[in-house]
């Protein structure tokens, strides 16, 4: 085997320095060319931060190490592994390999060039025109938005689907909850297949068959067979609420993303709040089943502008130019990180389907985190079956004009879209002027939002019938709870999930992957006894209860502001404080 010369790695914050390849071919670029051009992050980057674009889930990290190699850039298209390989920030990491002086391992070290993108790179998804780039965003957030469209949907007409099946109103409320569990268990299974294989196939095949799936649920012809289909759809649509985030991460970088992620953050709650608008009054004048052929045409819609999506993510784009490099060149030294240290099946298995729930129960500042935004999850699908008892039983609404009461949710989704882009610029403050901003420094946004939800609650039930007399305009109090709560909601998902991908850098396909499991449990629960609860405890107690439980958790953000980086100093597998 040929080696080539390399150097220690260069201070990554540097400018590039050295020649460009004048070579015709590719053979000669990479045999002939001293690698002289030191390899740096571009602007887009901030150095040493979370990157979503990276493979943790089949990667090695914490046994081998990590570079920067899906995010650095070279002339040369190659990166020496000497000197690129870092220890992973937690203490369950090890040393790097390599660093002995056994000569077969530093003969390894000398060889091995890491195959990264070059300076405006046409492969590169970060070189996108800023149009392209921004219409991507906006499939991929519509798409979100569409299955969370999807899960909502049966709640615009209840009433019907009772009639016609002869069930309760708890069992039609599983319609909801059944899609919802399948957003819970499905990124379990989509999350370590897009590292393999890429985002595209799974944009494709999974979301074409939750269209499909749309089909039997509209001409379902029992309740049977209409709950299993849900679930189905749930499952399969779960891989855009698991895709999205890395998406968008794969062509905006950690410095330049801030309103892109903020959609993403409000696209799985402006979703449900949609469906009750669009359900509310295609259920009322066509019937229910429409609902459903209306959220298949919304999804089919989406499917085939996800199909149009060329791949965005940087390993599976470098695996497969390092492949050609090996062929063309016939030197197996080309390798990307994730090929040379790929996690054993076994090991897959234990961290995709032991680990998530291994840390919750070890990690305090996981779980709390995770119910926390379980419970505004489940509090904003709580909205969709109390907004029915208090506008519909209350003042006589029909179906369509309850559905109009969630505007109000809607202008403060809004509000907060406006208001995440100055968080994320107080969050760019912090990292000029520390050099590298704490976990902690993403929790202001929790801390604005987190007295925000209660108020909405206390302000739902006690401006309610019967409270408040059902006449005239006075519906307009408990429709305005939705503002503080949509606003709340938001801000403080964006935060919330910011924090956790900080917090637990090297383990974050754990930690998200735990946190939509708690998120989907709560939203999968709540449908099942809200409209009881109403029912027995009245209007103004059942939202006094979640009311007083949402100001229980409100000093969780608080207390891990002040207290985060010593909690995490005692973690195992916190980012080191």
């Amino acid at each position: 085997m040929a080696s080539h010369p390399s150097s220690p790695h260069p201070d990554r914050n540097q400018p590039a320095t050295g020649r460009s390849s004048p070579a015709p071919s590719l053979t000669a670029t990479l045999r002939d060319e001293e690698y002289s051009s030191h390899p740096t992050l571009p602007p887009s980057h901030i150095a040493r931060s979370p990157d979503l674009s990276y493979p943790y889930q089949t990667t090695d990290v914490l046994r081998t190490g990590i570079t920067d190699e899906y995010r650095e850039v070279s002339e040369s298209g190659v990166i020496p592994l000497a000197g690129a390989l870092r220890r992973a920030p937690s203490r369950a990491a090890h040393a790097p390999p390599f660093s002995s002086s056994d000569p077969e391992k530093g003969k390894k070290r000398t060889d091995v060039q890491l195959v990264v993108f070059k300076p405006h790179d046409p492969d590169d998804p970060r070189n996108w025109s800023k149009l392209y780039k921004w219409t991507v965003t906006a499939i991929v957030a519509l798409a979100v938005v569409s299955v969370a469209f999807g899960s909502a949907i049966m709640t615009g007409d209840f009433h019907d689907v009772e009639d016609e099946f002869g069930v309760s109103q708890v069992v039609v409320a599983l319609t909801v909850s059944l899609m919802v569990v399948g957003f819970g268990l499905g990124p379990l299974v989509w999350a370590p297949l897009s590292e393999m294989y890429g985002r595209r196939p799974l944009w494709i095949y999974p979301f074409w068959l939750y269209v499909i799936f749309n089909i039997p649920c509209a001409l379902a012809p029992n309740i049977g067979a209409l709950l299993s289909c849900r679930f189905l759809c749930g499952f399969f649509a779960s891989t855009a609420l698991t895709l999205a985030g890395g998406a968008i991460s794969d062509i905006w970088d950690n410095n330049e993303r801030g309103f892109a992620i903020a959609l993403f953050a409000a696209a799985p709650y402006g979703g449900p709040v949609l469906a009750p608008i669009v359900g509310g009054f295609v259920g009322e004048t066509i019937g229910w089943r429409w609902m459903l052929w209306v959220n298949m045409i919304f999804a089919g819609v989406m499917a085939v502008a996800l199909t149009a999506i060329p791949e965005t993510y940087a390993p599976v784009i470098l695996r497969h130019r390092a492949e050609s490099i090996r062929k063309e060149t016939g030197l197996d030294i080309y390798k990307t990180e994730q090929e040379m240290f790929a996690r054993p099946f076994a090991d897959l298995l234990i961290e995709t389907l032991v680990r998530p729930f291994e840390m919750l129960v070890t990690e305090p500042i996981l779980l709390l985190m995770s119910l926390y935004v379980a419970m505004i999850y489940g509090l904003l699908y709580a909205f969709f079956f109390s907004f029915p008892i208090i506008f519909g039983e209350g003042y006589g609404f029909n179906d369509g004009l309850t559905g109009l009461t969630f505007c109000s949710v809607l202008v403060g989704l809004g509000i907060a879209l406006l208001v995440t882009p100055w968080l994320e610029s107080l969050y760019m403050k912090q990292v000029q002027q520390k050099g590298k901003a704490d976990p902690e420094d993403r929790l202001p946004g929790m801390m604005l939002g987190a007295p925000f939800v209660p108020i909405s609650l206390f302000i739902f039930g006690w401006t309610s019938p019967p409270i408040v007399e059902a006449v005239g305009g006075r519906w307009i109090g408990p429709c305005l709870a939705g503002v503080p709560f949509g606003f709340g909601m938001v801000v403080l998902y964006f935060s919330a999930n910011a924090y956790l991908i900080d917090t637990f850098s090297s383990h974050v396909a754990s930690a998200l992957a735990a946190k939509t499991v708690v998120r989907s449990g709560m939203g999968a629960a709540m449908p099942l006894f809200i409209v009881p609860m109403y029912h027995n405890l009245g209007n103004e107690w059942a939202a006094s209860l979640l009311g007083f439980l949402s100001l229980a958790i409100l000093p969780i953000p608080y207390l891990f502001y002040f207290y985060g980086k010593s909690i995490r100093a005692r973690s195992k597998r916190a980012s080191i404080a």
